[in-house]
């Protein structure tokens, strides 16, 4: 896999909304125990204290716990998941409806073409 990183965020924010990302999406899920630090780092390409970085963000968060010599581990709280996947979804939403704006167009129209998107 081949990640692209925006030279104006800093990395780990990045490596962060990547891993959140998997974590709302269910390519880890409650329990998962993760990569170790190295292997994650090796994975995205980057220096293992960058990925140590988004790591102890994501344990202050509260979405993934450390079990000393064991490793790390996807949180267990279903509920935090489903709350941050539903505060991700409605900032994809507005972001949409934004745009839609942009170009004059209101939420009904808006609304109009999203049903005309095939999946």
């Amino acid at each position: 896999m081949d990640f692209t990183f925006d030279n104006n965020i800093p990395i780990y924010i990045q490596l962060l909304e990547y891993i959140k990302i998997y974590l709302i999406s269910g390519v880890f899920k409650c329990g998962d125990k993760l990569p170790s630090v190295r292997d994650f780092a090796n994975t995205f390409k980057v220096n293992p204290n960058t990925m140590q970085k988004a790591l102890s963000e994501l344990e202050s968060m509260n979405l993934i716990y450390t079990e000393r010599t064991n490793g790390k581990y996807v949180t267990n709280d279903k509920n935090l998941i489903k709350k941050l996947k539903d505060e991700y979804a409605v900032e994809l939403a507005k972001s949409y409806f934004e745009g839609m704006k942009k170009i004059g167009l209101g939420k009904a129209d808006s609304i109009k073409y999203l049903k005309e998107i095939d999946d």
